[in-house]
């Protein structure tokens, strides 16, 4: 399957509730890529909720994801993404032939302080950055 060097690359990152680690590396694609990735955030069972903890490391960082709301994850996004990138939703993400999937064990940072948060917001940087670099040398 050869891509076509005009398409943005599409990347979708999945976790449980779409509410901590799966918003942290959207917001740090959208950022970092400067509009060269397309980005999308989903998760299995999304919460009502982006973790305050989470946004607050995120800001601290100069990433404001302050209007991010979860979303469920659908067939189409799936079908959509050049690259799926799961955290620690396991078995419950459906696998589409073709796409590059990555599985990121990540800590969840669900009721964590942002002291807690910070070091699993780190960790996210530096793999967004390696992804982004595969995807867009150039950026």
């Amino acid at each position: 399957m050869t891509a076509d060097p005009a398409k943005k690359p599409s990347v979708l990152f999945v976790c449980d509730h779409n509410a901590g680690r799966s918003q942290m590396a959207a917001g740090f694609l959208t950022s970092l890529s400067r509009g060269a990735v397309e980005v999308r955030s989903a998760g299995i069972q999304p919460s009502h909720e982006v973790s305050p903890s989470v946004v607050e490391a995120m800001a601290d960082v100069g990433v404001d994801i302050s209007g991010a709301v979860p979303k469920a994850l659908t067939t189409g996004a799936l079908q959509e993404a050049d690259v799926v990138i799961t955290m620690g939703c396991g078995d419950a993400c459906p696998i589409f032939p073709g796409k590059r999937y990555e599985d990121w064990d990540l800590v969840d940072p669900a009721g964590l302080e942002v002291d807690d948060v910070r070091p699993i917001r780190d960790e996210i940087r530096r793999r967004v950055e390696t992804l982004l670099a595969s995807l867009v040398p150039t950026v």
